[in-house]
């Protein structure tokens, strides 16, 4: 009897090296797939993944297990697809998360239609996050492992992906993570976690954002449109942000609006972050849009606490919620990701357009 066929996205790191091997464990015929996702010269050889260096860091792991190895190169894709958006969404006065956004357009998308092809019955990644099967129905749950939970990142996938979608490291801490890639002898078993954005040099998305939209400094003004200044750009500031502002004011400040229609940063006080609702477009859901009247915990920053929420409207592919307390500093261009109410379960996501200021004594 044949086994059962698996792709692994191995992205160079421990997690992905050891999704591998533990599917190799449960009897699956596992080929390890990395993505090349650069045109020429790498772009940012920090980033930790999808560099030269991680690939032959995955070649490698993938010879100790005993797997074939293949680089497909989506760089074309990734370019039209994340990078356009990233590069739009700034130009827009938004902040962006290019790793959603991979998700969403490249691993669930093509890499799975790809694995499909080659006749894998399921797609691994490295992620933190758990698949589980109760009634017919499938739920995305958070990972184990609360520090490393990756969840966040994986509203967009629906009953379609998540039948053929795995989390092998899910289920476990980091530090077992490391020590199982330790115990089979993997190089990549102390290697640090990637922190920066794959295509970004050094981190310096400002800079960036710069020369991929062509904008350059422009007025940083308070929130009753008086001169304060010049910002250095529209790429090196998000909402909330209270550092590297340029502007004393004798009192904490922090950016509350960008107009990118006008090339403007506006800055006031911590009461100016203060949202009490939000509207998501793109909006996908792991199984039905929840009801309107549906309380929910909703988590807006890969890593940040999810708040409770109410779904004040919902369609096929966006919601409205109100926020049972005011939130702080909410910026369009992040992911809205909503939650059961015990904060395990992903219920589905979207991208925030727009947020309702909470108004002080309304």
């Amino acid at each position: 009897m044949s086994k059962p066929k698996a792709v692994v996205a191995m992205s160079g790191g421990v997690d992905s090296s050891v999704a591998a091997a533990l599917l190799k464990d449960q009897g699956y015929d596992v080929t390890g797939i990395m993505l090349k996702l650069w045109r020429g010269g790498e772009e940012n050889n920090d980033s930790g993944c999808c560099s030269v260096g991680a690939a032959d860091d995955a070649r490698r792991v993938a010879d100790v297990l005993g797997i074939p190895f293949y680089v497909f190169n989506f760089a074309e894709h990734f370019e039209q697809t994340v990078i356009a958006d990233f590069q739009s969404a700034y130009a827009r006065g938004e902040t962006p998360n290019p790793c959603v956004r991979c998700n969403q357009w490249v691993k669930f998308d093509m890499l799975l239609d790809r694995a499909k092809q080659l006749g894998a019955e399921v797609l691994a990644t490295g992620h933190y996050a758990r698949v589980v099967e109760t009634g017919g129905r499938r739920r995305l749950l958070r990972g184990v492992d609360a520090t490393k939970d990756q969840s966040y990142v994986l509203w967009m996938l629906t009953q379609d992906e998540l039948a053929h979608v795995r989390f092998p490291v899910g289920a476990q801490n980091k530090s077992e993570t490391r020590e199982i890639a330790e115990r089979l002898g993997l190089r990549t078993a102390h290697k640090p976690d990637s922190q920066e954005i794959c295509f970004v040099r050094s981190g310096e998305i400002g800079d960036y954002v710069a020369r991929a939209t062509g904008t350059g400094p422009g007025h940083l003004v308070d929130s009753a449109g008086r001169l304060l200044g010049e910002h250095r750009g529209l790429g090196h500031y998000t909402i909330g942000q209270r550092k590297g502002l340029g502007v004393s004011l004798g009192m904490p400040v922090f950016v509350t609006g960008i107009d990118a229609s006008t090339n403007t940063v506006v800055v006031g006080d911590r009461a100016d972050l203060m949202v009490g609702g939000l509207s998501c477009e793109e909006a996908t859901f792991v199984a039905e849009p929840p009801a309107v009247g549906t309380e929910v915990l909703v988590q807006h920053r890969s890593h940040g606490a999810a708040s409770p929420a109410e779904v004040v409207s919902c369609g096929r592919d966006n919601f409205e919620i109100s926020y049972r307390e005011p939130i702080e500093a909410i910026a369009p261009g992040q992911s809205a990701v909503l939650y059961s109410m015990d904060d395990i379960e992903v219920l589905g996501g979207g991208i925030i357009t727009s947020t309702v200021r909470e108004t002080a004594g309304v």
